[in-house]
């Protein structure tokens, strides 16, 4: 168990579990939403009793798997950016930077947006802005949030991007994007990244703060040793980029990349500054089988929080029953949820409303009315279906907080 040195962990939950969805209230039928979001009658009861499927984490992983990534990273030399995609909850990204964190990343505007309505400022968007509905809106978050610091790829967008500032007469802060070699988004490491970010810097409404690079593929690579590889090597264009652009005298703040995969690693690529971790603070069964440094089998360096506990609707059939978790309430991402602490079971939910259980040689079974938990398949998609979070300890809900940018997906 943690000490109290954690953000006076108790005063900040039982803080939080009220006002947390009233800490933003532009209008009384935003507040009235948000308000009702929270239920304090259940402040108190076991997740058991909760009406299902409900979402919950263990605050006790929760908060060890937060240490864990914060004192990592700091004992390597490097910080801290979570990514605010996978929980899309600020009180959980207050949390994150409270103990020890950078700021945050998100993935679209609306996420950003939702993130400093209640009240984080230390947000860098991850994703471009390429349309000028989306740059206008963040150009308006930048007028507002002197700290907010977002993406750009090319030539013509890092031009729209000051012209959009210039009618706002505001400085917007830019990182280039680099692409590790997916051909998903970023510039080509080398000249064409250093071109752009000499670009960027010579415009006038832009101040060009340094560069992106994430390698995804290199997240769930199995087996420690073939990730080290694979993550270094992803990387090294990116570093040289990093070293060319800071003998062109370009200011070279950040540069941001990785994730909960290469957290321990990340900081073997020279000049790196930030890991923009997220699954870590939950885990999932994606995450579980690609091994750790001491374990080939599962990755333990984070323990998983974040479970789905879900009632069994039938039973009367041989091998098998029914649960009220489905797709709706666990999507259909492979490889699919597992159930805590049994053996000799599977469980999938391709059905939309239902999930299923099918026996083996099972270590129990269920019955019509009983209830089991569920480590999820991808947090990222799986919180994004969900409302609240019920944060339990000793199985005991002690706060909910909502998931507000819950949808924000513009």
């Amino acid at each position: 168990k943690m000490t109290d040195s954690f953000l006076s962990r108790r005063q900040f939950l039982q803080g939080t579990a009220v006002t947390s969805a009233a800490l933003w209230t532009p209008n009384s039928a935003t507040a009235r939403t948000a308000n009702n979001l929270t239920n304090e009658t259940e402040i108190g009861v076991s997740k058991w009793d909760l009406d299902t499927p409900v979402l919950c984490v263990d605050l006790d992983n929760f908060e060890q798997n937060v240490k864990t990534m914060q004192d990592t990273v700091t004992s390597n030399g490097i910080d801290c950016r979570p990514h605010a995609k996978t929980h899309k909850c600020p009180t959980i990204a207050r949390l994150q930077i409270a103990n020890g964190a950078l700021g945050i990343c998100t993935a679209k505007v609306s996420e950003s947006e939702i993130m400093f309505e209640h009240g984080v400022e230390q947000i860098l968007q991850t994703t471009a802005n390429v349309t000028p509905t989306k740059i206008k809106r963040a150009m308006n978050l930048r007028r507002q949030c002197s700290s907010f610091v977002q993406a750009t790829y090319t030539e013509q967008n890092a031009r729209m991007l000051s012209e959009a500032a210039a009618a706002l007469g505001i400085v917007a802060d830019v990182v280039v994007d680099i692409d590790p070699g997916g051909h998903r988004t970023g510039i080509t490491a080398g000249q064409p990244a250093l071109a752009l970010a000499q670009l960027v810097d010579s415009l006038p409404n832009l101040n060009f703060q340094g560069i992106l690079c994430y390698d995804g593929g290199a997240q769930h690579v199995s087996g420690f040793e073939a990730r080290r590889t694979r993550a270094i090597e992803g990387m090294s264009q990116a570093a040289e980029t990093y070293a060319v652009m800071t003998r062109a005298g370009l200011n070279m703040k950040i540069f941001s990349g990785g994730g909960t995969g290469t957290y321990n690693m990340d900081h073997e690529t020279p000049g790196f500054t930030d890991v923009q971790s997220g699954s870590y603070i939950f885990m999932d069964t994606s995450y579980l089988s690609i091994g750790s440094r001491d374990n080939n089998e599962t990755y333990t360096d984070f323990a998983p929080s974040l479970t789905i506990v879900t009632t069994v609707l039938t039973s009367q059939y041989e091998g098998r029953a029914t649960t009220d978790a489905g797709a709706k309430s666990c999507t259909i991402n492979r490889p699919w949820p597992s159930v805590v602490g049994e053996t000799g079971m599977s469980y999938t939910s391709g059905s939309d409303e239902f999930g299923t259980i099918r026996y083996e040689n099972p270590s129990r079974t269920y019955q019509t009315g009983e209830t089991l938990e569920l480590v999820v398949s991808h947090c990222d998609p799986v919180v994004n279906l969900y409302d609240r979070i019920y944060a339990t300890r000793n199985d005991q809900v002690e706060a909910i907080w909502p998931i507000a940018a819950r949808g924000k997906n513009q």
